[in-house]
């Protein structure tokens, strides 16, 4: 498999044994130059991805630019890493909105408005809040770190805390950027090396995960309620 470096400062082209693959067609390891761990994806993905790329920089000239979050710094951001589902897409504009959540950041395989099966269940909150697509994610936290916002990742795995325990704790301040990831895979290695916090939601039943949309609706409202107290 060929692949690149999701690594910014890396992006080095080079060839992973096929066999190696997982389900999606990503093989999970260290770079063979920078040796930082990673999903790197086949370049067919890369095509899919750097096509919406050109489709929104269409759209960007037409329209005079996107509102990025670091140009006036919002107070709390989601970034949308991954997430191949536009119903989940437009039920995150949609939470995004009712939550008090300023902006939308899209990355990677997420599809970006104007689609109709975003638009179907987000009822226009694409229209009315500000949000942005960018091909790599490091792109969007880097740019975003470089403004003193924090980066809290959604996800669980050995290093994560209960979300309730973070805000109890204070361990979550304002700017923030909470990123929420694949309806499979969750967040990538990458993007989970920027995070400054991680933290899951508790799960009572037999199933380890909850859908994507979901879990950001409960985590965002929880977010907004304890931030609005200080």
């Amino acid at each position: 498999m060929r692949t690149i470096c999701p690594y910014p400062e890396c992006s080095l082209e080079f060839d992973f044994p096929d066999e190696s693959l997982d389900k999606r067609g990503h093989f999970v390891g260290d770079c063979v130059h920078c040796l930082k761990p990673a999903a790197f994806r086949n370049l067919e993905a890369y095509e899919i991805i750097n096509r919406e790329f050109e489709k929104r920089q269409r759209q960007e000239a037409l329209s005079g630019g996107p509102e990025r979050a670091s140009d006036w710094v919002a107070a709390r951001t989601v970034l949308v890493e991954d997430v191949r589902s536009l119903w989940n897409v437009g039920s995150i504009f949609r939470t995004a909105d009712g939550a008090g959540f300023e902006h939308v950041s899209l990355s990677g395989i997420t599809g970006s408005p104007p689609r109709k099966e975003i638009e179907k269940v987000s009822l226009g909150a694409e229209q009315v809040i500000s949000w942005d697509y960018e091909r790599n994610p490091m792109v969007v936290l880097n740019r975003l770190k470089a403004q003193n916002m924090q980066i809290v990742g959604l996800e669980k795995n050995d290093s994560s805390i209960l979300l309730s325990d973070a805000l109890m704790e204070e361990r979550i301040r304002q700017p923030m950027c909470l990123v929420v990831g694949n309806e499979v895979s969750g967040l990538s290695p990458q993007v989970l090396s920027l995070c400054e916090l991680t933290c899951h939601l508790p799960m009572r039943g037999m199933k380890e995960s909850l859908n994507v949309a979901v879990a950001y609706g409960i985590a965002a409202y929880m977010i907004a309620q304890s931030l609005d107290r200080k």
